[in-house]
């Protein structure tokens, strides 16, 4: 089956012409590769697949993240709620971080190749995810500032991430979070294709070696020129809606919703296939 894909601005694309049931084919998953390396992000209107061609799809894209919560029948499958009877409620406050713009697997050696959504249940009052370009974002800095930031290292923790989302939380929320093991990552990734796009969102804690309020200070200013509108791109989900992004070139949030919404995404990763460099 071959797709129609329209060019979206940004960036991204929208593929047409293709359906749910058919999507789990070879020179499906060809196409898709193909789009969403030229393009970042690949949109599938409405299709409505189901969660065992979802699994499929996913594997002829790469191999698969297997998920800690077993909270679904497909072990490849997160289920994305707020609600604390779906995910559970210490899973459901984690989750509260996707306000924030960030990347998945910023604290690893391997960050996750890409992200597939699909949206089971939709919320008309919220909800909607946005996508910023940090390849984009990073080739529009100024010279000087490309200069400036070329061999700085940030420190990435999840623990950071939280802290923002939960200012107020417990000592002991405090020490679970910092369970989970910081990553040292370049500022600037340089990518084997030879692009470089910028490695910052809200698990960027601190510049190694610099002022901690010198280095808070870039690292707000960087966030605030990526995610400019030029580089934005925001999807307002439909029931049935795939979307699929480049996670090692993109930084992405979702927009607030309430804990009592009925929104309900189906989540499948890709591992990671290059270390930042």
């Amino acid at each position: 089956m071959t797709a129609t894909f329209t060019t979206m601005t940004p960036f991204g694309v929208e593929a047409a012409g293709v359906s749910g049931d058919r999507l789990a084919d070879r020179d499906a998953a060809e196409e898709c590769r193909d789009a969403l390396g030229e393009h970042g992000v690949v949109i599938y209107r409405g299709i409505g697949i189901g969660d065992d061609d979802l699994v499929a799809f996913t594997r002829l894209l790469g191999e698969p993240v297997v998920a800690k919560t077993a909270e679904h029948r497909h072990p490849e499958i997160d289920t994305i709620t707020l609600d604390p009877s779906k995910a559970g409620a210490v899973l459901s406050s984690y989750r509260q971080g996707n306000f924030l713009w960030h990347i998945d697997g910023a604290t690893r050696d391997l960050p996750q190749k890409a992200t597939l959504l699909v949206a089971r249940e939709v919320d008309p009052a919220g909800g909607d995810t946005e996508f910023t370009n940090t390849y984009l974002a990073y080739e529009a800095l100024p010279e000087e500032t490309k200069a400036e930031i070329g061999a700085l290292q940030v420190r990435h923790s999840f623990a950071t991430a939280q802290a923002r989302v939960h200012p107020d939380a417990t000592a002991d929320e405090r020490a679970a979070w910092e369970q989970v093991s910081d990553k040292i990552h370049p500022l600037v990734w340089t990518h084997r294709n030879g692009r470089k796009s910028l490695l910052i969102g809200s698990t960027a804690g601190e510049v190694v070696g610099m002022d901690a309020a010198q280095g808070q200070a870039l690292l707000t200013r960087l966030l605030d020129w990526a995610t400019q509108p030029r580089f934005t791109l925001r999807h307002q989900w439909r029931r049935g809606d795939l979307v699929i992004w480049d996670n090692t070139g993109m930084l992405h949030r979702a927009l607030p919703f309430e804990p009592t919404s009925r929104r309900l995404l189906h989540r499948t990763t890709l591992v990671g296939e290059e270390a930042v460099a």
